[in-house]
């Protein structure tokens, strides 16, 4: 009795904390990283490149679909700008430029903004969910008065039985980031711009 009593009590705590922790808000620690080529056509010249956050909220979505849910997922500009500032220099270096923060009169700049990051509850069927996710990244190159303007948009669907904890969700943000990154640099007309 004792025994049957001591069982159910183990359950009802594991299946509390289990439905807890689906309900939890999650902190994403992101480290997008940029691997398509992109066309060389600086040579040597400086470049002022700077990553900004162009979202209206650090808070990407929800975990359950639900807007009034607790169950937010967050990423922090403090924590993202640095890595995407980084990635922007490195693909501006591999382009053939000097990249640098410093600004200057004259010198050509790009301006790498994440505009979007959003995660959003898709189409669900019985014991399968969806999760729906978008980045929008817009890159404005400037030379001697001469605008570039780029939109890419990358989107990323994701079916699941359980719902994806921190580390599942981390990892799939990251590959949308870096797909976004990849389709940003690997345009031509940003390269062409800031070489003229």
């Amino acid at each position: 009795m004792l025994r049957r009593r001591f069982l159910r009590l183990s359950l009802a705590l594991v299946a509390t904390g289990w439905l807890a922790g689906c309900a939890a808000p999650q902190t994403l620690q992101l480290d997008p990283k940029r691997s398509a080529e992109v066309p060389v056509t600086g040579s040597g010249q400086a470049i002022t490149v700077i990553a900004a956050d162009g979202r209206d909220s650090e808070v990407i979505g929800t975990r359950t679909g639900s807007a009034m849910s607790t169950a937010t997922i967050t990423v922090y500009a403090h924590e993202l700008m640095p890595r995407l500032q980084r990635e922007a220099e490195r693909a501006v270096r591999e382009m053939g430029f000097e990249p640098t923060t410093q600004r200057a009169e004259g010198r050509p700049s790009l301006i790498l903004t994440l505009d979007h990051l959003g995660y959003a509850r898709g189409q669900s069927r019985p014991v399968i969910g969806e999760a729906r996710m978008e980045a929008v990244f817009v890159a404005e190159a400037v030379n001697g008065g001469t605008t570039y303007t780029g939109t890419y948009t990358s989107r990323r669907t994701q079916s699941f039985a359980v719902r994806p904890d921190q580390e599942a969700n981390s990892r799939m943000v990251n590959e949308l980031l870096s797909d976004g990154l990849d389709r940003a640099f690997r345009d031509p007309e940003l390269g062409r711009l800031l070489a003229r």
